[in-house]
């Protein structure tokens, strides 16, 4: 026997954003639509009513509002999230016994029966409706069922009974007596805009320093900032700013045998000077640090710090807590190993420690120190080697307090193990785009990054380089590879990255055939960078992420759509405004050696432009002009001059003129 009671009718399935049955939030940017469907039905012929029901999570009451039929028993409804923080939200379905009268009456009407019965069930529904009102309400609701009930079928009657606006004030107080609750109440999550759009720089401000052979501070990365600005980034990432180890230091391109001159990687953390509360003393003191972020946020740059959870062999953490590690038969601590690969410089912690409660909330502690100095976004090093539960538990204490912070995933592993990270409550995660290098690669990639539900909790961030990944197209294919992994990143995706000042000036030598590891690494030394080399990309990159700030199509993921283009080493996409109001056309040379050319044919109705009228596209890299019309249009791109177009599209030319 159901233990619910058999007259609920109603069946709620089929919802979406759902993920993964409401065990995981959905995302979005404070200021954007939560849209929701559902499947909503019932047996027999009756009209059904259907709610959304949101709240900002903690607030006592429910807010409705009405969803409207789609099609086939799909339903839609919306609400706007307008603060940072978690919302609810939940579906409430009935069937609507006023709606079905009013419904029937008008067929019967339309068909001229006599309707004179049915307007006596209609004047007793009413007067339900009544029964559950106040107010004026009440009295308008009272009045109304008398007119009902009176003897007689006049033209008036029937348009009181037909009224739409009775039919809204009736279903303001409808009998919900049957009604189904969805059975979940689902979570969305808000971030602040730079969650959804940003542009990322690395530096390492050790090598800022402009006197050769010196190590760099962050004062020197202050100098820095007006470079990084003019480029068009606002958030600066710095690798690991802590204490580096002495002991199994690694030297110049990771040899295990370093001189006394070798800095050491910034990921070996920890030393007699501290561990990840500290800074290294050479870059300065936290008043320094607090200083560069001020000045950066004058420039609106954020400052995003790496959190990388390991210790090198002399952190305070290996005297203090020998029971946060795994220790070895022998006597010694087991170091960081990624077969074949050995990192003897590093100890990873042991998250199965019988001391894993005090091990969780002191790592904890590093994020919420860090806070207090005032740093909102954090680069977290590898989390998908340390626990799922952990990772839940921490974001969701640190997002209580603090719903600003984001969250950057540095997780390249398998997909399944990166989404998960993201529906644990990673704001951002870096992404497979350095390996992808063909037309359909790409298509089918970022098809599913964009129109699938992994948009729903998985927001990419694209780096073509980082100081681990030199991939071989950028080995290979020399200055013009550079500019389109450029291109690609900063229009595929609302949010990207480069390591630079490697990539502007087109750093390209492997430490040896095969490898993706950068000759003389910066991540085992200190570089001196000739920022104004005259062959920089630097102001070709202030262009690109200008354009990218100008136009709005750029700044979201959901709009990306592929379109047809017959040579396939070119590549042809678009992104616009909800509203269509500023709608872009990319196209890329993936080829970074020769011209390639080729037809695109535009999908005109997604992009609502009349195929009977030209229409003008405007390069945004070069200013050039075009007067484009129909769907198939030729293109022509010389990667040794610019590999790609950005067309802003303007609709309805004549004359050369824009009418809008």
């Amino acid at each position: 026997m159901r233990d619910e009671d058999g007259r609920t009718r109603v069946v709620i399935e089929g919802v979406r954003p759902e993920i993964d049955g409401g065990r995981f939030p959905a995302k979005r940017i404070a200021g954007e639509k939560v849209v929701v469907e559902a499947d909503v039905l019932a047996d027999g012929h009756e009209v059904l009513s259907c709610v959304l029901l949101y709240r900002k999570e903690g607030a006592p009451q429910w807010i409705e509002v009405p969803m409207e039929l789609v099609v086939n028993d799909r339903w839609r409804g919306e609400f706007t999230v307008t603060e940072l923080g978690a919302y609810r939200y939940t579906l409430q379905a009935w069937v609507d016994p006023f709606q079905s009268w009013r419904r029937d009456l008008q067929k019967r009407v339309d068909a001229g029966q006599d309707v004179s019965v049915e307007l006596q069930v209609g004047a007793g529904l009413v007067r339900e409706a009544r029964g559950r009102a106040s107010g004026d309400d009440k009295k308008r609701l009272q009045s109304t069922a008398t007119a009902l009930a009176r003897k007689g079928i006049s033209a008036r009657k029937l348009r009181l009974a037909l009224d739409e606006g009775l039919a809204k004030l009736v279903s303001r107080y409808s009998d919900r007596r049957f009604a189904t609750t969805y059975e979940r109440d689902l979570k969305v999550v808000v971030d602040r805009e730079r969650a959804r759009f940003s542009t990322w720089y690395e530096v390492f401000p050790r090598s800022c320093a402009l006197k050769p052979g010196r190590h760099g501070t962050f004062k020197d990365c202050e100098k820095r900032l007006p470079y990084i600005a003019a480029m068009g980034f606002d958030v600066l990432y710095l690798p690991p700013i802590h204490p580096i180890g002495h002991t199994h230091r690694k030297g110049k391109n990771n040899t295990t045998v370093a001189s006394p001159k070798d800095p050491g990687s910034p990921w070996a953390i920890g030393s007699e000077e501290g561990g990840h509360k500290a800074v290294h003393p050479l870059l300065g003191t936290l008043k320094d640090f607090r200083r560069l972020m001020d000045k950066a946020k004058e420039l609106n740059i954020d400052v995003a710090l790496d959190i990388s959870f390991q210790c090198s062999p002399d952190h305070p953490y290996v005297k203090e807590h020998p029971t946060w590690f795994r220790w070895r038969p022998d006597g010694t601590l087991q170091y960081a190993e990624n077969p074949p690969k050995k990192y003897e410089d590093i100890y990873p912690f042991d998250f199965e420690t019988e001391d894993w409660r005090e091990l969780w909330e002191e790592l904890k502690s590093i994020f919420l120190f860090w806070i207090e100095q005032g740093v909102r976004i954090f680069r977290v090093d590898n989390p998908h080697t340390k626990p799922f539960a952990f990772w839940e538990w921490l974001i969701d204490e640190v997002k209580r307090d603090h719903p600003e912070v984001i969250f950057l995933s540095e997780a390249f592993t398998r997909p399944k193990i990166m989404y998960r990270l993201a529906k644990l409550g990673f704001s951002q995660s870096y992404t497979y785009f350095a390996w992808r290098n063909t037309q359909r690669e790409f298509t089918q990639y970022f098809t599913e990054l964009t129109q699938t539900d992994v948009r729903e909790y998985f927001r990419p961030n694209l780096w073509p380089n980082t100081p681990d990944i030199l991939t071989e197209y950028l080995q290979s294919g020399g200055r013009p590879a550079f500019m389109t992994r450029l291109v690609l990143a900063a229009t595929l995706g609302a949010s990207y990255g480069i390591y630079g000042p490697s990539f502007e000036l087109c750093e390209n030598r492997p430490r040896e055939r095969g490898s993706e590891e950068y000759l003389n690494s910066e991540k085992y030394e200190i570089k001196q960078w000739e920022l104004d080399r005259p062959d920089s990309l630097k102001d070709f990159i202030a262009r690109v992420n200008r354009i990218r700030r100008e136009n709005p199509a750029f700044q979201s993921d959901w709009s990306l759509s592929f379109h047809q283009v017959d040579n396939e080493q070119l590549i042809c996409y678009s992104k616009g405004t909800e509203d269509l109001g500023n709608v872009i056309v990319v196209v890329v040379n993936l080829d970074p050696q020769y011209t390639q050319s080729g037809w695109v044919e535009l999908d005109l109705d997604k992009l609502k432009v009349d195929p009977q009228r030209p229409y003008e596209v405007q390069d945004l890299l070069t200013d050039a002009r075009y007067l484009w019309q129909g769907r198939r249009n030729y293109v022509e791109l010389n990667p040794r001059v610019v590999p790609a177009h950005i067309f802003r599209l303007r609709r309805q030319v004549r004359r050369g003129k824009d009418l809008e």
